[in-house]
């Protein structure tokens, strides 16, 4: 049974930083690409990041470039995202996911094929 499990969320200061760690079991994922996405309350998922298997191509929001940083350990079957001067804005459940068909990372969430279960992300002072 294939898992993507995230974790590393929790409550934040404006300004301060968290990294999200999502672990991959099942299959491995070395050669796919990732990603991971954001649901805020009422609103709906939003791409975040991306990133191809080798790390080499990596894709962000607007609302996030500068700030956020994704990164892969493949002998770890894993993906992070650093998220620096965070934002309440940023305020959400953050997924990860991982694409099974195709080289390129992709922003949209159609193209990705398994899906965590997300990890709580809360900016508030």
């Amino acid at each position: 049974q294939v898992q993507l499990v995230e974790s590393g969320g929790g409550l934040v200061q404006p300004g301060g930083s968290l990294r999200l760690s999502c672990a991959a079991s099942g299959r491995t994922f070395n050669r796919n690409p990732m990603a991971w996405f954001r649901q805020a309350p009422g609103k709906e998922r939003e791409f975040v990041a991306a990133i191809n298997w080798s790390a080499e191509n990596t894709i962000y929001a607007g609302s996030v470039k500068g700030r956020f940083t994704i990164s892969r350990d493949n002998a770890k079957n894993s993906i992070y995202l650093q998220m620096n001067s965070l934002k309440p804005e940023d305020t959400a459940v953050y997924y990860c996911a991982a694409r099974i068909d195709g080289t390129y990372p992709r922003t949209s969430d159609v193209h990705y094929d398994y899906w965590g279960r997300g990890t709580q992300v809360t900016v508030s002072s």
